[in-house]
């Protein structure tokens, strides 16, 4: 499993209308992907603006490969991509230790 981490910075005069809409594409688009194995969604509260999405992906080629250069990328970006004051800083990461809260 990998972790994808994309920074969001979202234009300030749509950042309200911003939340619902990547909650919608993530539940339409994105979790249908293969290889999609969850993710979060985090609004900052000291950057209005600034959001970060995590999604968890069995291998680093599902999003990639089988994601992004799909159908689906194009339909995910059209619905976010006119939120954007510019373009996302995406990487991804290898768990060494998580554990959920009791």
């Amino acid at each position: 499993m990998i972790v994808e981490v994309v920074d969001f910075k979202i234009d300030p005069a749509k950042h309200q209308a911003f939340g619902p809409v990547l909650k919608n594409a993530v539940a339409n688009v994105l979790s249908k992907a293969k290889g999609y194995g969850g993710h979060s969604v985090l609004a900052c509260i000291e950057t209005p603006g600034r959001y970060v999405l995590t999604v968890h992906w069995a291998t680093l080629e599902d999003h990639t490969v089988g994601f992004r250069e799909s159908p689906a990328f194009t339909e995910w970006r059209t619905l976010i991509g006119p939120f954007f004051a510019q373009p996302p800083h995406v990487e991804h990461f290898t768990v060494i230790d998580s554990r959920a809260p009791d």
